[in-house]
């Protein structure tokens, strides 16, 4: 049984520039509508993209090139437009809809068509979610195992697979329903130091190494549900070229992003929350102190998201105007995290701590070692100002694909941090906790802020009667 060579992983596959040089000499430039600079594809015709999707006897296309395509072509059409003129494509040329159909002709073809099938099914399942796909994908397939039974078992294995991958996303998106469902997720219910939260965090966890490990699983959980595509969905409007359609009415398409991104507020909210409610001041004071050591061992693990909300949350207004209390505290630790993530020179320090974490994840011995977990917004911020940057079409109606190898370049290397299996045991009391626990409201936080150290300014002051005025209400 002939095997397609093994691809190595993402991220290995795009050099320096943003893709692989060598990679297109398997096949000149014959199928028209396509140009090259120094063997580098640049652009393109949608359908001679297409075409130079669609695997043949002697042609299989790049790994970098598959998934930059699948990534960037949904900015121009459906997935399961594409997928139904691939499978077009793939019928028409190896006269797969043949009745007598030579068995040596499918085994040429099949195990290309099946791994062009089995990268797409594992890199975007989320196309799949989708009938038409489905029903594309599984006609296809049974082209190819009717044609020769050693096939079958492949396509067996490949729809078994998606499928579980597809089951566990609706799992995930289940569990996600139930938590935002218990949590009430911001109090807005408005009492003087509300005493109905006994429990606070360092109840629950009074080591802030064991804290930033729990945050480093809710991370890495949530980041492996995102797919690459989500990325492009966030931000694509209308293609105006393209007859106003849009891909993007479906909100379930970015949800695991956006879930993602409510984790960041959440995580930051929790923070202020914990951090005004305890009524003594050395109390207050040693919460603060109590994040800014989970917020360096975040740092130390590589969990840059964790550690910029637990640095917003500190920084809330609510938070920061306790100067009583910040008298109290031992900053220095604070000041050097802050510095670390200081937005000044679009985020200098930070990215410089991001490329030493993706360094040492690139030499990793253990798990540990390979976590890297981004300052999320920031990188969604960078993938838009890319996408806003560059024109998605040349003045020829070509598709501008070196845009596209950049945005692959970026999406891949997220694909392979998302990949990391957290190495640190679960605790579900403590991610309970972190997951469902009633956070303030802005309000909530302002009042028991207020109540903790009194109003400065007339401002400060008539915000504090109002918000009295609503809570007794």
């Amino acid at each position: 049984q002939e095997r397609m060579p093994q691809t190595p992983p993402f991220a290995a596959t795009f050099d320096s520039s943003g893709y692989n040089r060598n990679v297109y000499q398997a096949k000149e430039d014959n199928c028209g509508g396509l140009n090259y600079h120094d063997n580098n594809l640049l652009s393109g015709s949608l359908e001679a993209l297409i075409q130079h999707l669609v695997p043949n006897v002697d042609y299989y296309p790049d790994r970098t090139y598959i998934f930059t395509f699948l990534l960037s072509s949904r900015l121009f059409m459906h997935p399961y437009e594409l997928m139904a003129k691939v499978c077009h494509l793939c019928t028409e040329q190896q006269r797969l809809s043949e009745p007598g159909l030579d068995k040596n002709q499918i085994r040429k073809i099949a195990p290309k068509i099946l791994q062009l099938l089995t990268e797409w099914t594992e890199t975007f399942p989320y196309d799949f979610r989708d009938e038409r796909m489905m029903r594309n994908l599984k006609e296809l397939a049974q082209r190819i195992a009717s044609g020769d039974e050693m096939y079958r078992k492949n396509v067996q294995q490949l729809l078994q697979n998606l499928l579980r991958k597809l089951a566990t996303v609706s799992q995930y998106e289940e569990v996600l329903a139930k938590i935002s469902a218990t949590s009430t997720d911001r109090l807005t219910v408005l009492k003087t130091k509300p005493q109905s939260i006994q429990r606070d965090i360092i109840t629950v966890c009074n080591d802030p190494y064991t804290l930033a490990q729990q945050l480093t699983h809710v991370e890495l959980e949530r980041l492996n549900y995102i797919g690459p595509e989500e990325f492009v969905q966030a931000f694509v409007q209308k293609d105006p070229l393209d007859n106003d359609k849009s891909c993007y009415g479906d909100r379930k398409k970015t949800r695991n992003l956006e879930a993602y991104v409510e984790w960041f507020n959440r995580l930051s909210y929790l923070v202020a929350t914990e951090i005004c409610m305890p009524v003594k001041k050395k109390h207050r004071a040693r919460v603060i102190e109590y994040f800014i050591d989970v917020a360096r061992e975040c740092f130390n693990i590589g969990n840059f998201n964790s550690l910029m909300a637990i640095i917003s949350g500190m920084n809330m207004s609510p938070v920061s105007r306790l100067k009583k209390t910040w008298a109290k505290v031992k900053t220095a630790k604070f000041d050097i995290l802050e510095h670390q993530m200081d937005p000044s020179s679009n985020f200098y320090n930070y990215r410089t701590a991001l490329r030493g974490a993706a360094q040492r994840s690139l030499t990793a011995h253990s798990n540990r070692e390979k976590i890297v977990i981004p300052f999320f917004s920031l990188l969604i911020k960078d993938i838009y100002f890319l996408n806003e940057g560059c024109a998605n079409r040349l003045p020829n109606g070509h598709i501008n694909f070196e845009k596209f190898w950049e945005l692959a370049k970026q999406v891949s290397e997220f694909m392979t941090w998302k990949q990391v299996e957290c190495p640190f045991e679960r605790d579900r009391k403590i991610l309970q906790y972190l997951l469902t626990v009633p956070v303030f409201s802005d309000d909530a936080l302002y009042l028991a802020s207020y109540e903790s150290e009194s109003p400065e300014n007339h401002i400060e002051k008539d915000r504090w009667k109002t918000l009295r005025f609503v809570s007794k209400v």
